[in-house]
């Protein structure tokens, strides 16, 4: 079944950039955006993530954190966050395990060629591990805002 707003988060358990493992109900009491994307070190990646850094004290002064989640390893995750001084977890799904759950792969084409891969997607979950609002078909230009916007109304309504 599809997850949807209401439904309550995917439980995790997986190692971030640190090379620490993380549970997303470790962040139970804070809002939470959970943000899937394909591929560490590629141009609208980069872009989004950079958004999320750019923009992590807007976020954060709402109580909420942001965790990246991508298929690439830790290794390539910690070179990443250095390289682009990122200030959140980035968290490792070569299984796609954590991806499946929440439903973002999908079929894309690359080089003319089909191949399932991560649909940029982004959730935001309530301080109780529900979710609160999903894009599942995020454009990069803009989103953190959007995202921001969508928190900020969310933390009136609760």
């Amino acid at each position: 079944m599809a997850l949807s707003i209401g439904h309550k988060a995917p439980d995790f358990v997986a190692e971030t950039d640190s090379g620490k493992s993380i549970k997303l109900s470790d962040f139970l009491g804070k809002w939470v955006v959970l943000y899937f994307y394909p591929k560490d070190n590629t141009s609208g990646c980069t872009r989004e993530a950079c958004d999320f850094r750019d923009n992590y004290e807007r976020i954060a002064s709402n109580d909420a954190e942001v965790i990246g989640v991508s298929p690439d390893s830790v290794k390539s995750h910690k070179n990443f966050k250095e390289k682009y001084n990122l200030n959140f977890h980035l968290v490792a799904d070569p299984s796609k395990e954590i991806c499946n759950s929440y439903g973002v792969l999908g079929e894309k084409i690359m080089c003319g060629k089909k191949h399932i891969g991560v649909i940029r997607s982004t959730y935001i979950i309530d301080p109780e591990g529900v979710i609160r609002w999903i894009d599942s078909n995020v454009k990069v230009d803009g989103h953190v805002d959007e995202v921001i916007a969508k928190l900020e109304q969310l933390k009136l309504n609760k």
